[in-house]
């Protein structure tokens, strides 16, 4: 079923005979044996393909006329018309595939146009071209999507490449009809065959522009010129269908995600090499349908690093791991199940029927994977692959060497666990010869000049694993040289060892005072300062350096004054002197290591008999037998200590006496400006807002450094209590009072109150009160409070609405704004004016508004006006109110 699955579409659209129906082609040749003096035979062949479906011109009609040209400067030196020897036309039967959705009508023609030529042997080689017009219009990977023309292109080596033997071009395997369905993943075997038995490498690379229309097979020029095709991006010579599709170098194998639906021009490079010599670039440009379609196939995708090599019975083969994970590498909206057995024959729980599924096998071998899948309509589709099992395979080297006048011992490290390593390919990375090669298992390899390389080692076990390990190899000028100092000292009554590091023959002047001359760790024992010299010769490289003896009689130590540090700090000493090697004493104290020149000391304060820690330091420095010492004197002393107080809150204006303490000389309190006798540890605070109050004490005795300490005044806003509008109420009818402000509340007097200590209590009052204003304390925090009060005047009558007769809107702040009055009401449903034409002028809903004597910004001319007012009392009872009112001027 595989075969099946995967698809080339190589089709174009039904154009004119402007050659548009050319899908794709190949150019190759074969070595027929020598031809007339000096001169090899070779058969040229031009395999072309063609849409079914094309209107333009049909194969048989074709004029192949080939250009020869000189490879050294591409000057023609032949063409060659090729002879038509067979047209076979292939149609792909769609039925045969499980579960396809759109199926395409995919048909095209394959023609092989011949014929043989003698060729004299030349160093250069020759280039063979055939130029042609056009591609389909609508290629979706080119800026120049109608009217490309392609050019198809092979080489023939010349002596100067293959100086004995001859050459037959690759050719690439041909496939039926294929069918890439778009977004789908997909596999597409490339290979080429080699008649040679030549290594072949694969890769994408630029196709070549041709013809044009006006000119859509032209003759072959006297000078051979390629142009490559312009792409659009994100489309290139290497990624010509997105970075989700990549081709396999070893195999030829393209895979990935097929891109949106449309034609791709995509262009394969087989790079044929023998004895570690490229001596051919060999070509095939076609042109990839990609179709509006889909379909459930099965096709079990190992996700292992490498395919196996073709000599062995599986398809692919896991060399790391015994785990394999798998995927069906169709991706389908169509598939609906999937059912996996993966081969042991041991065990009848190797299955899944998961998507993407993972297995462990128990041991190595040989196992077939099998996968099926279920799509809509019930359709069904199998496919299986063979995967070989065999981890532990390892690809490893080492490189010795060090001047490029000499050999680098290159030395495999590979392992394998199962079968035995049996083929080495080494690429040394000499950028400038095509030389730097070895197929064996160890070698060496002489660079010509200095500089980083990179060397690489592919490795092949009798398993059919394969593993590629890249190094970086540094090449010098001269051998490794290395010396751990440069400059030392010693006593003159001490013997000093020399150390260098390298590969080669040492050799250390002056002689004086020196032993073992030709060590690479000699001893010296001067009187006097000496620069002693190596040289290290590695066959003809040499390499030098120095070493500068100082030579002393004796030695000295001064670690500095006495001195004083704050308690738990950290102080480093810097003593001056000669020495190589330190000694200190006491150890308390010392946090880092006692025994280097620098150490660093931390002594604490004494709590608990309060008084200053001391504490001498004794150091002894040696180098060699020559030794001094010397002292120090450390005192810790306690930081000062600042208390500012406890954090506390007061109301709004309010002020409170802050309380702090400290242990040191001077103090100083920020901010001030809110503080009263700040130069006193008990200061007065009125602040208006929250504030946070630093003091920082420092000390003229003590600890020099300053310490600080801070206290929150939380400040409780204002409260400010509201108890309501002033009112009316009638004898014996309940008032709703109403307070805010606060958190707690207290009314006074309690008169006529259910619960003066609501924020919402209900008034009564009787006959015998004409009016009474109540006081409201609010209250919030630690006992902050605001107050307000409201008047409530007590009619003998029903609740009732009282307009005034008229009023003089004049701006003398007297009787300018007419109001209706409510007795004994809770609400006002509305106070409207009309003019005498029934004409609204002012409209309210809000107790304590009323109407200024003007209509849109403009005075009402003197006259008289009705009103209607209506409100609600507070047994629910609705009154209304309707009169009139005049306005004076």
């Amino acid at each position: 079923m595989r075969k099946l699955i995967f698809f080339i579409l190589l089709t174009l659209s039904n154009l004119p005979s402007i050659a548009n129906h050319i899908s794709g082609g190949e150019l190759f040749y074969e070595y027929l044996g020598a031809g007339t003096s000096g001169t090899s035979r070779y058969r040229i062949t031009m395999r072309l393909f063609r849409d079914c479906n094309s209107t333009g011109a049909v194969l048989a009609n074709e004029n192949v006329v080939i250009g020869i040209f000189n490879t050294s400067n591409q000057s023609q030196t032949n063409t060659l018309t090729l002879i038509n020897t067979s047209i076979q036309t292939i149609q792909l039967n769609t039925a045969t595939i499980p579960c396809l959705v759109n199926a395409p009508d995919v048909c095209f023609q394959v023609g092989l146009f011949s014929a043989t030529i003698d060729l004299p042997n030349i160093a250069a080689g020759y280039t063979l071209s055939w130029v042609r017009c056009c591609r389909a219009d609508g290629i979706l990977n080119l800026s120049q999507s109608t009217g490309a023309g392609a050019t198809f292109v092979t080489h023939i080596p010349g002596t100067s490449l293959l100086p004995t033997g001859h050459n037959s071009s690759p050719q690439f395997l041909i496939r039926d009809t294929a069918l890439v369905c778009k977004n789908q993943t997909f596999t597409l075997n490339f290979g080429a065959t080699d008649a040679d038995a030549d290594s072949l490498s694969y890769e994408f690379c630029d196709a070549y522009n041709g013809g044009t229309s006006s000119q859509p097979n032209p003759a072959p020029q006297p000078t051979l010129t390629l142009n490559f095709l312009g792409y659009q991006s994100p489309y290139s010579g290497n990624d010509p269908l997105g970075v989700a599709v990549t081709i396999n170098p070893i195999t030829g194998q393209i895979t990935g995600k097929a891109p949106g639906q449309g034609r791709y021009v995509i262009n394969v490079c087989v790079n044929e090499w023998r004895k570690g010599v490229k001596i051919n670039e060999h070509r095939k440009d076609f042109i990839l349908q990609v179709g509006d379609c889909d379909y459930a196939a099965a096709d079990p995708l190992p996700q292992v690093s490498e395919p196996s090599v073709p000599q062995f019975n599986y398809e692919f083969i896991s060399c790391k791991s015994f785990t394999v994970y798998f995927i069906n590498n169709t991706h389908s909206a169509v598939i609906t199940s999937y059912h996996w057995d993966f081969g042991v024959d041991t065990t009848l729980r190797d299955t899944s029927n998961l998507a993407t599924p993972s297995y462990t096998y128990p041991d190595s071998g040989t196992f077939t994977i099998k996968l099926r899948v279920s799509g809509s309509n019930n359709c069904i589709d199998s496919n299986s692959v063979t995967i070989g099992i065999y981890p532990g395979f390892k690809g490893d080297f080492n490189v010795t060497g060090n001047c490029y006048k000499n050999p680098f011992i290159f030395a495999d490290k590979s392992t394998t666990t199962y079968g035995t390593i049996n083929s080495w390919r080494w690429n040394f990375g000499d950028l400038a010869t095509l030389a730097d090669t070895s197929r064996q298992q160890n070698t060496s390899y002489i660079y010509p000049n200095q500089g980083p390389r990179s060397a690489t080692l592919l490795v092949t076990d009798s398993k059919g694993c394969i593993d590629t390990v890249t190094k970086p190899v540094i090449v010098r000028d001269i051998p490794y040289l290395n010396l751990p100092f440069h400059d030392t000292i010693i006593c003159s009554i001490d013997t000093l060892q020399l150390r260098a590091q390298g590969t080669g023959i040492f050799f250390w002047t002056p002689a004086y005072n020196l032993i073992n001359a030709s060590d690479s760790n000699p001893y010296v024992y001067p009187k006097i300062t000496t620069t002693y010299q190596v040289s290290l010769t590695e066959n003809s490289c040499i390499a030098k350096d120095t070493i500068r003896v100082n030579v002393v009689d004796s030695i000295s130590i001064y670690v500095g004054p006495d001195t004083t540090i704050c308690s738990s700090d950290i102080i480093t000493l810097y003593p001056f002197s000669e020495g190589l090697a330190y000694t200190w004493k006491p150890t308390i104290g010392i946090v880092s290591n006692p025994n280097i020149k620098n150490p660093a000391i931390s002594l604490l304060f004494n709590p608990y008999v309060r008084k200053d820690t001391t504490v001498i330091y004794s150091v002894k420095a040696t180098l060699g037998k020559c030794e001094a010492n010397d002292q120090i004197k450390i005192r810790a002393v306690r930081y000062p200590i600042a208390i500012a107080g406890f954090d506390d809150s007061i109301c709004y204006k309010q002020k409170i006496n802050l309380s702090a303490s400290i242990l040191g000389s001077d103090f100083v309190w920020f901010p001030k400006n809110s503080l009263t006798n700040s130069n006193t540890l008990t200061p007065t605070a009125s602040p208006q807002n929250t504030t946070t109050y630093k003091l920082t004490v420092t000390d003229t005795i003590g600890c020099p450094k300053p310490v600080s300490d801070e206290v929150i005044i939380k400040v409780i806003p204002q409260v400010i209590a509201y108890a309501g509008h002033d009112t009316n109420i009638v004898v014996n009818q309940p008032l709703q009072l109403h307070a805010e402000g606060g958190t707690n509340y207290a009314w006074t007097p309690t008169t006529g109150l259910d619960n003066p200590f609501s924020s919402d209590p209900i008034a009564i009052l009787g006959p015998g009160i004409d009016s009474i204003r109540y006081t409201v304390r609010a209250t919030s925090g630690p006992g902050c409070f605001g107050e307000d009060n409201v008047k409530v005047v007590v009619f003998k009558t029903s609740p009732d609405i009282f307009v005034p007769s008229g009023f003089t809107p004049n701006g003398d702040g007297k009787n300018d704004v007419l109001r209706p009055i409510l007795v004994g009401l809770k609400g006002l449903n509305y106070f409207r004016i009309y003019n005498r034409l029934g004409q609204l002028l002012y409209t309210t809903s809000s107790v304590g508004e009323g109407w200024d004597g003007k209509f849109q910004a403009t005075e009402q001319a003197t006259g008289t006006f009705v009103y209607m007012a209506q409100a609600t009392d507070y047994l629910g009872k609705t009154i209304f109110r309707k009169g009139t009112v005049v306005l004076i001027r």
